[in-house]
């Protein structure tokens, strides 16, 4: 059983502010992280975000998923459609490509071979992990992609037949808070906005925030 399990919500492409959480984080061993995707587009410096993930990999058990950036992004770059491309680029994929130095083909095939091989989902015995959202009463391997990657909390889903608490991103909290259903828990606050990158120890419901500048959220809430 890992020390910490630990969800960290949509990153896009918010380098400083992904380095500022995981050295407040600061995961070893003995922990177990799990990102929910979105890693790319929108913010300014996709690059650097993948190269901070790859790296966590070696200093904790590191669970990447996909989410619809990512999915769109793989789509578009591995294809001959123009439609798709630019589609991908219209969604915030010309930040990530200007990450690179503004020419796609520049990204590196460490980086593409690290967003390949992430995962769709992950579970544990307590808590289910998904970028989007989830159909109740499917198992996680009968999800459609559309439901996993794109759908959003547009309505409040019933419990999963799992009975595990599902942690999702994708679906953005304008206001900046964690949004708590109690069998659904949507850590997507909004980074690359106004809001801020959230990660959320599952089982202590420990929470860290910092926005895209890296700086950590300080209310009265935190000092309690």
């Amino acid at each position: 059983m890992p020390n910490r399990i630990i969800a960290i919500g949509d990153i896009h492409g918010c380098a400083e502010a992904l380095r500022a959480l995981l050295e407040l984080i600061d995961p070893s061993d003995d922990d177990q992280l799990i990102a929910l995707g979105d890693f790319v587009d929108r913010g300014t410096n996709t690059r650097s975000v993948i190269d901070q993930l790859i790296e966590l990999g070696d200093r904790c058990h590191f669970i990447p998923l996909l989410g619809n950036h990512e999915v769109m992004m793989l789509d578009a770059l591995g294809s001959n459609n123009t439609a798709k491309l630019d589609f991908w680029l219209h969604c915030g994929g010309e930040e990530t490509v200007t990450s690179y130095g503004g020419d796609f083909t520049e990204i590196p095939v460490a980086h593409l071979d690290f967003i390949d091989r992430c995962h769709s989902y992950h579970e544990n015995k307590d808590h289910i992990f998904l970028h989007a959202n989830y159909q109740a009463d499917l198992p996680l391997d009968r999800q459609t992609h559309q439901v996993l990657f794109w759908q959003h909390l547009t309505e409040v889903p019933q419990p999963h037949l799992s009975g595990k608490v599902a942690i999702v991103g994708h679906t953005p909290q304008l206001t900046g808070e964690v949004l708590d259903w109690g069998h659904i828990i949507c850590i997507d606050t909004f980074c690359f906005g106004s809001g801020w990158l959230t990660a959320l120890d599952v089982q202590s419901q420990e929470t860290w925030q910092v926005d895209k500048l890296g700086n950590l959220r300080l209310d009265e809430r935190w000092q309690e």
